[in-house]
């Protein structure tokens, strides 16, 4: 008889965000006349560059020709977008990344799920808590959690706790972990850290042999001079961390699919009899096993987002989007909630008023005001009592879910 993995009958019943469209999909057929506005899951609104739109008709009318047609293409990436990526991405910041470090692929939500692949399942997980769910529930499916207690908590997984105490800046284990999930800037915070702030990680990871997988899919966010666009402007990080980039929320790929992992050669783990292994070659055996690689089309549509005038537009959409954050952040304070985030993230992070409880007051904006955010709790024990609001409207959603905010009682 076929046996399934039993690690999948311990997650919970549904995923976050599909909680969420069930309650809102509820409301809406009670009341199919609410203008709901969505400012709950991290989707984007504003369209793909003219510069991206351009680069893949091009490639499309290069498919309908027999002399340019692409067939299979390399797993990694194509070498006009990997060398894009390596120019642009890392040495403008003086950063020496190799093209055969960087692995072109379709989310990383894919990627930071797929690394556990070529992981141990005896390796200790610490996560920052509040986290982005997948980071916790692919290490549940590959049997590193342990069981789920009453506390929200998966026995085998480290929590290290980011709260107003602590300026959601997470401190160090206590107890020897093997690998350390980093988002910066934070999913769902908003928040980021500095450069002595990271350096303090990698040299701990350095000292410990301790992974740091580091997702830094938000980093185009960034405006503080003081807050690094890429693990690696640490030094001694190519050691310890792989990281993950995306052009979902910069360029508006989350339709068309296509990011990037960078695991440097110098990036060691080691067998269970202690001997070291290079990262870099198990992901490839890995990434060219289990994926064909991101359609020639999309990938010079990533391309493009280098040009001048690709650069250009994606500064306008994510300035936009900033504008948005600013927008949200300011008509919280406004109101008298306490607000983090939004300066170097789409993502505001607003502490719920009178002691409610993360689900409350996500049922309070949706059945009073129509609007949708996302539930700190969803995102594990130390959300509770907080609410993630997107900037990823448009700037007229924005601005009616700031004016219906004014209304607020409490």
């Amino acid at each position: 008889m076929a046996l399934v993995n039993d690690n999948y009958l311990k997650l919970p019943g549904s995923y976050l965000f599909s909680d969420i469209a069930r309650k809102v999909n509820e409301f809406k057929a009670a009341n199919p006349a609410a203008n709901i506005i969505r400012l709950g899951i991290g989707d984007v609104t504003k369209p793909l560059p003219k510069a991206c739109i351009e680069a893949m008709h091009k490639a499309v009318d290069e498919m309908a020709d027999s002399t340019t047609f692409r067939g299979y293409g390399p797993e990694q990436g194509y070498d006009f977008l990997v060398n894009a990526i390596v120019e642009n991405d890392y040495k403008a910041l003086g950063l020496d990344i190799q093209t055969d470090e960087v692995f072109v692929s379709d989310g990383s939500k894919s990627d930071t799920g797929n690394i556990g692949d070529i992981l141990g399942t005896d390796n200790v997980v610490a996560i920052t808590d509040p986290v982005y769910p997948v980071y916790v529930d692919t290490n549940v499916m590959a049997g590193r959690s342990g069981d789920l207690g009453t506390d929200g908590k998966w026995s085998k997984i480290v929590y290290l706790p980011c709260t107003e105490e602590n300026n959601f800046v997470p401190s160090l284990p206590t107890s020897k972990v093997d690998i350390v999930y980093l988002c910066y800037p934070n999913n769902p915070t908003g928040t980021t850290l500095t450069k002595d702030q990271l350096k303090v990680w990698v040299d701990y990871a350095l000292a410990n042999k301790v992974l740091i997988l580091f997702d830094s899919a938000y980093e185009a966010f960034i405006t503080e001079d003081n807050v690094p666009h890429s693990i690696y402007e640490i030094e001694g990080a190519k050691k310890v961390a792989v990281e993950f980039r995306s052009f979902s929320k910069t360029a508006g790929f989350t339709g068309t699919r296509c990011a990037y992992t960078v695991i440097p050669k110098e990036l060691i783990a080691y067998t269970s009899k202690g001997e070291e292994i290079q990262l870099n070659k198990l992901w490839n055996r890995r990434h060219t096993t289990k994926f064909n690689g991101v359609p020639y089309i999309i990938q010079r549509a990533a391309e493009a987002c280098y040009s001048p005038e690709g650069k250009k537009q994606v500064r306008e959409t994510i300035e936009y989007y900033l504008n948005n954050a600013k927008i949200i952040r300011e008509g919280l304070s406004a109101q008298g909630l306490k607000v983090y985030g939004g300066v170097n993230s789409p993502y505001i992070w607003v502490k719920t008023p009178n002691g409610m409880t993360s689900w409350e007051f996500f049922d309070y904006l949706l059945n009073e005001l129509n609007i949708v955010g996302t539930p700190g709790l969803g995102f594990g024990p130390s959300g509770e009592g907080y609410l993630r609001l997107t900037a990823f409207g448009s700037l007229e959603n924005t601005k009616e879910a700031i004016s219906r905010l004014k209304n607020i009682k409490l």
